[in-house]
């Protein structure tokens, strides 16, 4: 999937404009993007519209017009958009309450590492975290945000097509485990796919 670059990004006073649109745009497109896992986790699989907006919005949160901010951001989130036979996934883990979040959180660490795909009864292929994802065990508990890739082979993306396909978290404080339903399926395929 090709990376965002800097023509495409708007400055604030023009993304402002056309930001009240945007946003439902991806309120609408993220609702075919997500999948929750029990009662805490939730995943958002991430693509060039989704990381375009979350770059606007950083420029637009942080006021941001030196070119270097703006280029530095662009980086950091192009990180986020998967390559082909990829899928780009942003995990969060949500405890709304601020004591319980405190208790379950260092109860999470290294739940970044406990992500499965089953593709059919045939393959079974784990998410791999980011760098940013390993200062979990540094710090003794889960942060709540993680990024993770799902890379798959020829053979598995032909399979993700046609068999269902089953997400779990197998974390020995946390499983949960759900099927990806055809209205996100079919928006991940278009990843796959997309070169």
């Amino acid at each position: 999937m090709k990376k965002i670059t800097r023509d495409e990004i708007l400055n604030i006073y023009e993304y402002e404009k056309v930001r009240p649109e945007k946003r439902q745009e991806i309120i609408q497109l993220k609702k075919n993007r997500r999948l929750f896992l029990g009662d805490l986790v939730h995943l958002v699989f991430e693509n060039r519209q989704t990381v375009w907006f979350q770059i606007q919005e950083m420029i637009r949160a942080e006021r941001m017009v030196k070119e270097e901010e703006i280029q530095h951001e662009i980086e950091v989130y192009n990180e986020l958009i998967p390559d082909r036979n990829q899928l780009s996934i942003t995990m969060f883990i949500e405890i709304p309450d601020e004591e319980e979040r405190k208790k379950l959180l260092p109860k999470l660490v290294g739940i970044h590492d406990h992500l499965f795909f089953h593709i059919g009864n045939k393959h079974t292929v784990r998410a791999v975290a980011d760098e940013r994802s390993k200062e979990d065990y540094e710090y003794g508990k889960a942060a709540v945000v993680h990024f993770l890739k799902l890379t798959l082979t020829d053979e598995q993306v032909e399979d993700f097509k046609n068999m269902p396909v089953k997400v779990e978290i197998n974390h020995p404080n946390y499983k949960a485990i759900a099927e990806i339903p055809p209205n996100v399926k079919e928006e991940l395929i278009k990843d796959l796919e997309a070169d």
